[in-house]
């Protein structure tokens, strides 16, 4: 294996090791949470961050954000943060989004 060897170990409880196989199994749940998991999984077989980077498709400083938010906060730290911004108009699945009582004026 070529580059440095990472200061990073990933050692997963087999708990959570079974859960990032769930997610890596799964075909409705996040994408984002099954590559994070791919990640901490290549990882914890004791390749680089940039090996893991190449066949994850992303950058090392990524591959080392997941694992150092892994490390510190669990699987839990895996989980995309909430986004600022404004409150959706709509509700997703079509209906009215809360707060809003669906009408709206009309010119």
């Amino acid at each position: 294996m070529r580059g440095r060897k990472s200061a990073l170990a990933i050692v997963p409880t087999p708990a959570d090791r079974a859960e990032i196989e769930r997610w890596q199994r799964s075909t409705k749940g996040p994408a984002g949470l099954a590559r994070r998991g791919r990640i901490l999984l290549l990882l914890e077989r004791g390749l680089t961050l940039k090996d893991t980077a190449e066949r994850c498709g992303m950058s090392a400083r990524h591959v080392r954000k997941w694992a150092e938010r892994f490390r510190r906060h669990g699987l839990a730290g895996l989980r995309d943060k909430p986004r600022p911004g404004r409150k959706p108009a709509f509700s997703p699945r079509g209906g009215v989004a809360p707060g809003q009582d669906g009408l709206r004026a009309t010119r």
